[in-house]
């Protein structure tokens, strides 16, 4: 598993410092933000696994950015923990009915910060909330929203799995494939800004497939867009040899060599505007079926 990532959000730099320096000495990969407003844009470029949240900030309070945050599909999983000066008992329900998932008041025992992170985090992951490489919802947060959307119109599922990771995870090993699932989250998020609206979600349904729920109208500028930015941008994970020759040689089964195409995006798309859909499996399958005859003409490639 990659590292999980935390948004330390805290106007003051001394507490802003002191805790990307501890938690990246856990192993954590730490980002800081000294505004609201900074701390909304980087959420957006980059999902964490966590925020840890100060209440008091310059431009607007901490409430308000967990209020963003949970009215947005796409980033209303992520686990917060607020940190403020407030001891108030009305403070904190304010705070647990924005839907903060804990509260601790400064001055802060660190080890007790600690803690309640690691909480958070285990506890999104073992009720299948969010996956553990790439930070977006999983298994049961796509599973609601799909009972969301069967009885609405005007949207479309695209079921989205990488071609030849497999054998790119063989060559480059397990750290260098986490890369590529945190780079694809990544890339689908900003196509999503260009194209798409702050409704539209995003899911991780493990390895290498992921998920979208967009509008009709904008699905197919996102899925062609999608492809081309990925068949392009993700020959940077290989190196110049395997870039220029166009594959990589991969051990089979059999611990025979053979040669592998560079990754590509294979997708299949459902809309209620084809067909009517009487429960979320059909939505499912006649995706990844659609998305596996798009894989059979372009893994070749």
């Amino acid at each position: 598993m990659g590292k999980a990532r935390l948004l330390i959000t805290e106007d003051d730099v001394d507490i802003s410092n002191m805790l990307k320096i501890y938690f990246g000495g856990l192993g954590y990969d730490v980002d800081t933000a000294m505004r609201g407003s900074e701390a909304l844009e980087k959420t957006r470029q980059v999902l964490p696994h966590l925020i840890v949240l100060d209440i008091m900030l310059p431009d607007i309070d901490g409430y308000e950015v967990c209020r963003t945050l949970r009215t947005n599909t796409r980033t209303s999983h992520i686990p917060v923990i607020f940190l403020t000066q407030k001891d108030e008992r009305s403070d904190r329900l304010q705070g647990l009915e924005l839907g903060a998932d804990d509260y601790i008041t400064k001055p802060f025992d660190i080890e007790e910060l600690k803690l309640r992170v690691q909480g958070a985090i285990r506890r999104s992951e073992r009720e299948s909330l969010t996956d553990p490489r790439s930070g977006l919802p999983a298994g049961r947060l796509i599973e609601e929203q799909l009972r969301r959307i069967i009885r609405e119109t005007g949207w479309a599922f695209l079921d989205i799995r990488i071609n030849n990771f497999d054998a790119f995870k063989d060559v480059y090993g397990f750290v260098a494939a986490d890369d590529v699932l945190r780079f694809s989250g990544m890339l689908i998020g900003e196509v999503l800004d260009e194209l798409g609206s702050p409704s539209d979600f995003v899911g991780h349904a493990g390895g290498d497939n992921f998920v979208i729920i967009t509008t009709d109208g904008a699905s197919q500028g996102i899925r062609q867009k999608l492809k081309d930015r990925f068949n392009e941008e993700v020959k940077s994970h290989y190196n110049f040899i395997d870039r220029q020759q166009g594959f990589v040689l991969a051990p089979t089964a059999d611990g025979q060599m053979e040669q592998s195409p560079l990754m590509t995006l294979a997708t299949g798309m459902v809309s209620p505007s084809q067909q009517a859909f009487s429960d979320i499996r059909e939505i499912t399958e006649l995706a990844a079926e659609a998305r596996r005859q798009d894989a059979g003409g372009v893994a070749k490639a």
